[in-house]
């Protein structure tokens, strides 16, 4: 899997995305326009060993739902109910894995792929 998991409208995502020098073989999943499915979010499982490591608990709709997600199969079904659960960026890249844009994760990104 060589993929990044963005939202074309997060200043964040754009930000991350223009200081790191992305391989051409990379393919763009904006997850707004094509929301993740259930065969790449199990991949995304598989590498980080839950549901809620890919999970953003500061998406505005979260207060809403919280009580709800008692349990993994809880918060794969809101994955895969609403896109803006899904932290952001991730980038898949093999066996590498970045997900989220703290500064751990963006050093990480740059470490494996170089600057922009």
């Amino acid at each position: 899997m060589k993929k990044v998991f963005y939202l074309s409208t997060c200043s964040t995502c754009i930000r991350i995305i223009k200081e790191v020098s992305f391989p051409s073989d990379i393919d763009w999943i904006d997850v707004k326009s094509n929301p993740i499915g259930e065969e790449d979010l199990t991949k995304l499982y598989l590498k980080t060993g839950s549901y809620e490591a890919v999970f953003s608990k500061r998406a505005l709709k979260f207060s809403a739902i919280k009580d709800s997600l008692t349990d993994d199969k809880s918060y794969r079904e809101w994955l895969l109910k609403e896109y803006t659960f899904l932290k952001r960026p991730i980038i898949v890249y093999d066996d590498f894995i970045s997900v989220g844009s703290d500064k751990k994760a963006v050093e990480a990104l740059k470490i494996k792929f170089g600057s922009a």
